[in-house]
C-alpha cells in the first residue's frame, strides 16, 4: 500500500537524524517526525510524500518510550528553539554521541575510538546571547519572541529557559517602555514601522550585559528606551542602536549608534579576558565552551609549538594556545572579529600571537610563502566544514598533529576522511554538548601524521 497525504498510519520510532527528527519505518519507507523519542509506538499523520521517504506528525501515542518525559516549557513544539524537551537528558546525550558515531563510521569510514560525551553541567539558562524579533500580537500589543518552526511567525516568550532570568526581565521592561514611548514595531511584510530586535549579551562571569536595540532607522525615542531599561539595570554597561533598513532576514546592519557605553562589554574566556562587541563571534555557552577549548588544547599539547589556529572568530583558541606555544597565529576572515582578537591580545600582554584576516586557504599560501613551520593545527570551520582549498594548504605544512573542532558532525567526519588520503589518521573524537534540549553537537578530533 504506496502511502498518500493525510493517511493515518502505525510505527515505531527506531532511531534519531542529526537534525532532532525521530525515524521509524512504514512498509519499508523511512518517516521522520518531529518531538517522538526513540521507543515510541505511535499512531501518525503523513504530511508529505517524497519518493524515499515521508515526514509526518504525531496523532495518539501508543505506547510511550521510557526515554519520555514531560516538557518544562509551555512554548514546546510551539517555537522554533528546542527540539528535545521531552526526553531524558540522559537519553538526549545517547542520542547526540550516536549522530556523531553514525557521522564518522558511515560518512567518514573512520575507525576510530570515540571517547565518552562531555555533558553540560547546567542544561538550563545557559545561553549569554539572545536574539528576538519584536511584533504585534492580534490585540494589537507589542510581543517578542522566536519563529515558530519554518516560518516568520513569531511565537512570543516571556520567560526562555535556555536564557538567564534577567533575560526576559530586560526584555519585558524593553516591551513596557516601547509601548509607553509609542514606537512602532517593525513589520516585515509592508516594510514600516522601527523596532526590529532585542539583541542581549552577557559575560557570563563578569555578568555585564550588552542591549542592542536593532531598528529599521534612527529614531530619538530609540535613545530614551534605552535609558530607561539601563537605568533600571545596572548590569547593563552598554546600550546602542544598531540600523537595518534592509528588507533581510539578516538581524544585524551595519551602522551603529552608541548610546551608553563603547558598545563592548567584557568576560573571560579560558583565563584570558576577552572583548564582546555585537558582531564578534562568542560561544554562547562559556562555561561549555571552556570544557570544549581545553580538551582541544589537551589534545595539541603546544608547549613550545608553534601553532596555526584556522577560522579562529575572535582569537579565544589561538589566545590560549599561546600561553602555551612558542607562537600562535590565528586566522579569520571577518575583519571585526580580527580586530576583536587583536584587541584580547593586547588585554591580556600576549605577544607570541599573529592574527591575519583572510579566508584560511589564502592565509595558509601567505605563510608558506614566508616559509613558516608549523607544527600544529587547530581548526574551528563553520557548519560546511574545511574547504578543500585549505586542507591542501593545511597538509602542505606537515604537522605533527591536526585537532579539529566542528559544529557539524557529518562535516568534520568528511573532511576526516580527506585528511586520511593526506597521511593524517582520526586518533579519537569526542562529542560535546553544547547546546542541551535542541538537536545540536560538537565534536573535537585528533588527528595525527602517519609516520612511515
Amino acid at each position: 500500500m504506496s502511502l498518500k497525504k493525510n493517511d493515518i498510519r502505525e510505527l515505531t520510532v527506531t532511531g534519531f537524524t542529526a537534525d532532532g527528527y525521530g525515524v521509524g519505518r512504514i512498509d519499508g519507507m523511512v518517516i521522520f517526525l518531529p518531538f517522538s523519542a526513540i521507543g515510541d509506538r505511535l499512531k501518525v499523520r503523513i504530511l508529505k510524500v517524497k519518493k524515499n521517504l515521508a515526514y509526518a506528525k504525531i496523532e495518539e501515542i501508543i505506547t510511550p518510550s521510557p526515554d519520555r518525559i514531560t516538557p518544562d516549557c509551555p512554548l514546546f513544539t510551539k517555537c522554533g528553539g528546542c527540539s528535545l524537551r521531552h526526553i531524558s537528558y540522559e537519553a538526549e546525550l545517547k542520542i547526540k554521541e550516536n549522530t556523531v558515531r553514525d557521522a564518522f563510521t558511515n560518512i567518514g569510514k573512520i575507525d576510530a575510538p570515540m571517547l565518552p560525551i562531555i555533558p553540560n553541567e547546567n542544561i538550563t539558562g545557559y545561553r549569554n546571547k539572545l536574539q528576538m524579533p519584536m511584533g504585534i500580537s492580534k490585540d494589537g500589543d507589542i510581543v517578542a519572541g522566536f519563529y515558530a518552526f519554518h516560518t516568520h511567525r513569531i511565537v512570543p516568550c516571556d520567560n526562555c529557559l535556555l536564557q538567564p532570568e534577567i533575560f526576559s526581565l530586560i526584555v519585558n521592561e524593553v516591551k513596557k517602555e516601547a509601548k509607553a514611548l509609542d514606537i512602532e514595531v517593525y513589520n516585515e511584510e509592508n516594510h514600516t514601522g522601527i523596532l526590529r530586535h532585542i539583541y542581549l549579551r552577557k559575560g557570563h562571569y563578569s555578568g555585564e550585559i550588552m542591549l542592542c536595540i536593532v531598528a529599521a532607522r534612527n529614531d530619538k525615542r530609540i535613545a530614551q528606551l534605552i535609558n530607561k531599561v539601563c537605568e533600571k539595570f545596572p548590569e547593563i554597561k552598554t546600550g546602542l542602536i544598531n540600523i537595518n533598513s534592509q528588507k533581510t532576514n539578516v538581524i544585524l546592519g551595519r551602522q551603529e549608534i552608541y548610546v551608553k557605553g563603547d558598545g563592548k562589554i567584557y568576560d573571560i574566556m579560558c583565563k584570558n579576558k576577552v572583548e564582546i562587541s555585537p558582531k564578534a563571534f562568542y560561544q554562547v555557552n562559556t562555561p561549555q565552551a571552556e570544557r570544549l577549548y581545553n580538551t582541544a588544547l589537551a589534545l595539541a599539547d603546544a608547549k613550545d609549538k608553534r601553532v596555526l589556529d584556522l577560522y579562529c572568530g575572535a582569537g579565544t583558541i589561538t589566545l590560549a594556545a599561546a600561553r602555551q606555544a612558542k607562537e600562535a597565529i590565528g586566522v579569520e576572515k571577518i575583519p571585526q572579529a580580527i580586530e576583536n582578537a587583536k584587541r584580547n591580545a593586547e588585554l591580556n600582554g600576549i605577544t607570541n600571537v599573529r592574527f591575519i584576516c583572510s579566508d584560511s586557504a589564502e592565509a595558509a599560501k601567505q605563510l608558506h610563502k614566508e616559509n613558516k613551520k608549523i607544527d600544529i593545527v587547530i581548526v574551528d570551520p563553520p557548519r560546511k566544514g574545511c574547504s578543500p582549498d585549505a586542507i591542501k594548504e593545511i597538509v602542505r605544512f606537515n604537522p605533527e598533529k591536526i585537532v579539529m573542532i566542528s559544529c557539524n558532525p557529518s562535516t568534520a567526519a568528511r573532511d576526516c576522511a580527506l585528511l586520511k588520503e593526506q597521511g593524517y589518521i582520526t586518533n579519537s573524537y569526542t562529542p560535546v554538548d553544547l547546546f542541551s534540549r535542541t538537536g545540536h553537537v560538537e565534536c573535537v578530533v585528533m588527528l595525527s601524521k602517519v609516520q612511515n
